[in-house]
């Protein structure tokens, strides 16, 4: 339960983004080009407008990935789950300082991570992004 709470949170808002996403890109001039050279709807869909369109998408995953761990810390609270969330309330109840400033640590490298893995992606998903 505590990971459908999670995860379908998660997946609701990201589905509502791709399909924004989707519907920003199908009226552009390449997809009417694509469609005009005879190309099967699917190869365009999958292939010219699903790849622009995840662009600002993994904007939005690289942000909901460390969201997800800390918004465990709740859901934790809530299910009585022992984990890292548990732990963090468990320690800034105690005023142990340093598994607190750990706990932050690991969340801030998350955040760090994550960024940085969508900005490699970019450079997969758009070819005019080029690494120096």
């Amino acid at each position: 339960m505590p990971i459908a709470v999670l995860g379908l949170f998660e997946a609701a808002s990201l589905t509502r983004f791709v399909r924004a996403s989707m519907l920003e890109v199908i009226p552009q001039d390449f997809i009417t080009t694509a469609r005009a050279k005879g190309l099967r709807e699917r190869r365009i869909v999958l292939k010219h407008a699903l790849r622009n369109a995840l662009i600002p998408v993994v904007t939005v995953m690289a942000l909901q990935i460390p969201t997800i761990f800390t918004g465990a810390v709740i859901t934790e609270q809530i299910f009585r789950v022992p984990g890292i969330g548990s732990l963090l309330i468990a320690s800034i109840e105690s005023t142990d300082t340093p598994v607190v400033m750990a706990i932050t640590f690991v969340y801030a490298t998350l955040v760090i991570l994550f960024n940085l893995i969508a900005d490699v992606v970019y450079g997969f998903l758009d070819p005019r992004i080029t690494y120096g």
